[in-house]
């Protein structure tokens, strides 16, 4: 039986530089225009101008980012892409739904970075959160963010931290912490820090103390952040080490850089 995974690869080429850069820029800009703006009525759908604003930056910077890799991406890498689009939200979904206090959203993004790279990483993030925000508008202005763990989780791969699995989980708490700090203007700012039942509460211990707003987001962001990433780089590292070998031979980026050490590409043996 034939799995996504395990289609034919298609032969690599460059990735368009100058759409890649516009892509991030866009995102970027999206990302400072609501820090600066602080439009919360985003949290009340996405019918006003802001959130239009929002949508539209976030997913023409996902889309500007898929056509600039698009050269350079297998087709199991194209294939993969929309089945980490469909992880994140399914179980960012289900997690927020239990009020957990990490959030699991970025299987899907972290997965992708892994076997594809880094832009691949970034726009599957970035797309990611904007269709969620479709029909959860608290998680559009997070796609910035959630683009920067894509790009960071494939910068770590390519560099050598899933070439053991314990190595992993230290990236994880490396790009958590910068992944939370980037998060918690946006979360104090917009929606006063308010999110799941489990964050909620860790807000309201920092608070408690004589935190301000903001300093109670980012510790708030630096504690579920850093857990929730330590988690989601393990479990990443456990998948791409459990999948067969023909299903790693599809992804040009795995090879080129030796991202499982022993498994295939030029660190093999390492």
């Amino acid at each position: 039986m034939s799995s996504p995974l395990t289609l034919p690869a298609t032969k690599a080429t460059r990735p368009r530089s100058a759409l890649v850069a516009v892509g991030a820029a866009l995102i970027a800009a999206t990302y400072l225009y609501l820090v600066l703006v602080q439009p919360a009525e985003i949290a009340e759908g996405i019918g006003g101008t802001s959130s239009l604003i929002t949508l539209f930056g976030f997913l023409g910077g996902g889309a500007l980012l898929v056509a600039g890799i698009l050269p350079s991406l297998s087709t199991s890498s194209l294939v993969l892409m929309p089945l980490g689009i469909a992880l994140n939200i399914a179980i960012g979904q289900t997690a927020g739904s239990l009020g957990l206090q990490i959030y699991l959203d970025a299987i899907g993004t972290v997965l992708v970075a892994v076997l594809a790279g880094p832009a691949a990483g970034a726009a599957t993030g970035a797309l990611s959160n904007a269709i969620w925000g479709l029909f959860n508008p608290l998680a559009l202005p997070f796609a910035a963010g959630a683009a920067l763990i894509g790009l960071l989780a494939g910068t770590a791969a390519r560099y050598g931290m899933f070439r053991r699995v314990y190595l992993a989980p230290v990236a994880g708490l490396v790009v958590g912490a910068v992944g939370g700090l980037v998060a918690a203007p946006v979360a104090a700012f917009m929606f006063g820090a308010a999110g799941t039942v489990g964050t909620n509460a860790l807000v309201a211990a920092f608070r408690a103390v004589g935190d301000s707003l903001l300093v109670a987001a980012t510790k708030q962001g630096l504690t579920s952040d850093t857990l929730d990433k330590l988690v989601v780089f393990t479990l990443v590292a456990l998948l791409a080490y459990a999948l067969p070998r023909r299903s790693r031979a599809q992804f040009p980026f795995l090879r080129r850089y030796g991202v499982l050490a022993g498994r295939t590409g030029p660190a093999a043996g390492r």
